[in-house]
């Protein structure tokens, strides 16, 4: 009778672990096993082991005595057992994805140095400073509002226990239809968001927001006011990112689109191409045409000047940090590692990997092709332009898919840097319109095209059962709800990005003195020299070209 008995715990536990069950409440009343007999069933192997390492009792490696039971009197019972393998997957989900933001965070540093290397000497501080002080300025704006505008209306992920103490979303009512608008809970993290799940969730969501702010730097680098960037980061860390990341990630109408108007499965971006980097893209085009070019970049008949920058050692390494930080980015946004779909991350991780590769193949070898040489900065921003592209579909496509969406970004980059600069006449010192902002829309709309249907994250996506399937797989109606995405984009983003910017530049002024970009910002702006061992020799090319310096 006691064979079976514990022949019948076995067997349970086997099937509870195949079934990835997450947190069940404790069943004392099921047929249960004492803790002794259930010790010797599951605990020998690990005691044996451990014996031999000098552990006699099991207290490292561990036994049933560890496993919390719900009544002393009636001992471990399988109730005790599930519970506590629910408990260890949301633990493992929540290292996992705590992992994965503090690699997000780290790319931080990549921006950094990729953006202060592509600019001048002259400027290294402020620009380094900009990178420094957007975390802040978006961590203190999405902790006040922003992550309640975004999240604030979710209904909960499994993965890691449920967010129940959000799941307040404001909604419209539009044609006999509810349409998601913006959350209304998490203020502060406290009330009802003062729960462990959710700060799991809002660390993860504003390493990723503060990714979006920190493309704008770039873009206006050399010639923005420091204090008026400031102000215009933690205005987009409160509104603008939390607006469009709330209607495609939080539960608003993009999402929507497969629910209420059978377009696919809704809005499907895996871990950002839109609502992070294409946020980022068009937010510093609208704010670099309100600042305005360099000083020196176009001449009168509308031709421009390089400016070259002042370290590509700098920027390739960034370019290296940048690219490892994508493993959180993407692989984490399964926001777990146990459960319905989460082993994807694998595929994730090679997805990512391939596309940076053939984006900077593309960009190498069309810049080889143009110019006789291949190009060291351009080479670095296909790499990133590849990362961006994949983000979207990273988590919907085949290696195969992966590569020719990172290959087209690569070739796409170089591409939109010449028509930005010599059609639009925007000047962005590092790129960041062009990797981000074109780089993340091909990506949003390479999910239509290339989702090949395998996916499976719980057997639904956006509340629409069945995986994200393109246009190239069978389901045009997907690219359809990419485009809507896409068009809000550039529409509402920009739009509402140029006017809060408008109003920042009558207040406030957006751009320096001409006398302070000349002379660099580093001292009027910061006070300090970035590189103070260096003195610059004004020559009147200082208005044309890259200024001369002297070894002090």
């Amino acid at each position: 009778m006691r064979i079976v008995r514990i022949a019948s715990c076995v067997c349970a536990l086997a099937f509870v672990l195949a079934s990835g069950a997450g947190v069940v409440a404790r069943a004392d009343a099921a047929p249960s096993a004492s803790a002794a007999e259930l010790k010797d069933a599951v605990g020998k192997a690990p005691v044996a082991a451990t014996q031999a390492n000098g552990d006699p009792g099991g207290m490292i490696t561990g036994n049933a005595n560890d496993v919390p039971v719900a009544d002393s009197k009636a001992g471990l019972t399988l109730g005790d057992l599930a519970s506590q393998i629910g408990q260890n997957k949301i633990g493992i989900n929540f290292t996992w994805t705590l992992i994965c933001g503090f690699l997000v965070m780290f790319m931080q540093a990549g921006f950094a140095m990729v953006e202060a290397g592509l600019c001048r000497v002259k400027n290294s501080n402020h620009t380094y400073m900009m990178n420094f002080f957007v975390y802040g300025c978006g961590l203190l704006a999405y902790w006040l509002i922003g992550f309640a505008i975004q999240m604030g209306g979710s209904a909960g992920n499994g993965n890691l226990g449920g967010l129940q103490p959000l799941n307040s979303e404001h909604t419209l009512a539009l044609f006999g239809t509810t349409w998601g608008i913006f959350g209304q809970t998490g203020m502060f993290l406290s009330g009802r968001a003062y729960d462990v799940g959710v700060m799991v969730i809002f660390l993860f969501q504003m390493v990723f927001m503060d990714t979006a702010l920190t493309i704008v730097t770039g873009a206006c680098a050399e010639r923005w006011k420091f204090l008026t960037f400031a102000v215009s980061s933690v205005l987009m860390g409160a509104f603008t990112y939390p607006l469009f990341a709330n209607w495609a990630w939080g539960g608003g109408w993009l999402a929507q689109l497969g629910t209420n108007l059978g377009l696919g499965k809704g809005y499907s971006d895996f871990a950002g191409s839109g609502v992070v980097h294409a946020v980022g893209g068009v937010t510093a085009l609208a704010v670099a045409l309100i600042v305005g070019p360099r000083i020196g970049k176009f001449n009168r008949d509308g031709s421009s000047n390089v400016i070259l920058g002042h370290d590509i050692s700098a920027v390739l390494i960034g370019c290296f940090i940048l690219a490892f930080g994508w493993f959180g980015f993407n692989p984490g946004s399964t926001l777990g590692a146990s459960g319905a779909g989460c082993l994807r991350i694998g595929s994730v991780a090679v997805n990512t990997m391939l596309a940076g590769c053939t984006g900077t193949f593309g960009a190498i070898l069309y810049m080889w092709i143009l110019k006789g040489k291949p190009d060291a900065s351009m080479s670095g921003n296909g790499l990133l332009a590849g990362l961006v592209a994949i983000t979207a579909p990273s988590g919907f496509v085949n290696p195969i898919c992966s590569g020719i969406i990172g290959l087209i970004a690569g070739v796409l980059v170089c591409i939109s840097v010449a028509f930005v600069e010599n059609k639009l006449k925007v000047d962005d010192p590092v790129g960041a319109i062009s990797v981000h902002g074109a780089g993340g829309i091909w990506g949003v709309i390479s999910v239509g095209l290339f989702a090949d249907g395998t996916s499976n994250y719980g057997g639904a996506w956006n509340g629409v059962s069945g995986s994200v399937t393109g246009l190239f797989y069978g389901d045009a109606s997907q690219l359809v709800a990419q485009l809507v995405g896409v068009a809000t984009l550039v529409g509402f983003v920009f739009s509402f990005s140029y006017a809060l910017n408008w109003v920042l530049d009558a207040l406030m002024g957006q751009r320096v003195s001409a006398e302070s970009e000349l002379a660099g910002l580093d001292l009027p702006e910061m006070g300090q020299l970035g590189y103070p061992e260096f003195v610059f020799v004004p020559e009147p090319e200082y208005l044309s070209a890259t200024p001369k310096m002297a070894v002090a």
